[in-house]
């Protein structure tokens, strides 16, 4: 058998499944794509939010806090004698 013969069958078959290819998926995306049945998929999002700031307190806040705190205990602890 000639192989230039052969060569040049092959690369006509590969032709045209190539051309087959790009028709088969020009129809797959065309109709697969706006009709999808189901849930719509969501809409790209951007990367995560940034977290929210924590808000800062202050030396003297804290240390009222821990004061009224302690104050509650020492209350408990009497009222429990």
């Amino acid at each position: 058998m000639n192989t230039t013969a052969l060569i040049a069958e092959l690369d006509a078959e590969i032709a045209a499944l190539t051309a087959a290819r790009h028709a088969v998926l020009a129809i797959r995306t065309a109709d697969s794509l706006p009709n999808r049945p189901g849930r719509p998929r969501k809409a790209a999002s951007p990367a995560q939010p940034a977290p929210k700031k924590r808000r800062a307190m202050s030396g003297e806040a804290r240390a009222r806090i821990a004061a009224a705190q302690k104050a509650r205990w020492a209350k408990q602890k009497r009222e429990a004698k």
